[in-house]
């Protein structure tokens, strides 16, 4: 089947990322339950978010597809890795997202101002959108 699902001839492959990104959903941090609580079922400004959807090759803590948003929760070990979540972070914004990023200690401590910095960016206009790929390019692999 080559990855395609039974029935999807012709239809891109799924993202073999999928299966792992099902398994973070389903045992979220407390700090991803928490901020979760706030942005499911709409109730952020209407915007739809999902949570732990692959994107390219990562995947990214909390996404709104329809406001070109991603929502990234740091602990104390992406102090060290700062260089990866930089590329990390240039690879979605190519992308046509925008990135916000938080320490799970101002999630925890600072929940309304947390959300009131996303809900400003959903009242953002959008941004405009990558330039298109080439004939042929079907992703841009970051």
């Amino acid at each position: 089947m080559g990855g395609l699902r039974t029935g999807d001839a012709g239809m891109k492959p799924r993202n073999p990322l999928k299966p792992f990104a099902r398994e973070l959903r389903n045992n979220g941090t407390d700090t991803e339950r928490l901020l979760w609580k706030y942005l499911r079922n709409r109730q952020l400004e209407g915007v739809k978010f999902r949570r732990q959807q692959p994107i390219e090759a990562y995947i990214v803590d909390f996404i709104s597809f329809d406001k070109r948003i991603v929502i990234e929760l740091d602990g104390g070990q992406h102090a060290e890795n700062m260089k990866y979540d930089e590329q990390r972070s240039a690879c979605l914004r190519a992308n046509g997202f925008s990135v916000l990023r938080f320490w799970n200690s101002d999630v925890i401590e600072n929940t309304e101002s947390v959300l009131e910095v996303i809900r400003q960016q959903c009242l953002q206009e959008l941004p405009p959108p990558p330039d298109p790929l080439p004939p042929g390019e079907g992703e841009r692999n970051c």
